[in-house]
């Protein structure tokens, strides 16, 4: 484990990224804010201390994951944009 202090996650944009999901398939949500194929991670992070989180959906949908980086219910949105 690397004593670096992980780096802030900067706000990828003030609304959620709507996004159809397969059931079962795993997808990487970007934390730090600094991948160009948002809402997934593109390995952008490297250095900065955080790490992308594996998300896998139960059933087939539409989802809306988080564009702020701030939401409280990782990696979905919470609403948490509205009050940035």
């Amino acid at each position: 484990m690397s004593d670096q202090t992980p780096a802030t996650p900067i706000v990828a944009q003030k609304a959620p990224y709507g996004v159809e999901v397969e059931a079962g398939k795993t997808y990487y949500w970007c934390t730090c804010g600094r991948s160009a194929k948002q809402p997934f991670c593109d390995g952008t992070h490297k250095g900065t201390g955080l790490a992308p989180m594996a998300y896998t959906p139960e059933q087939t949908a539409k989802v809306w994951f988080c564009g702020c980086k701030a939401t409280t219910k990782s990696p979905l949105c919470d609403g948490t944009h509205k009050n940035l």
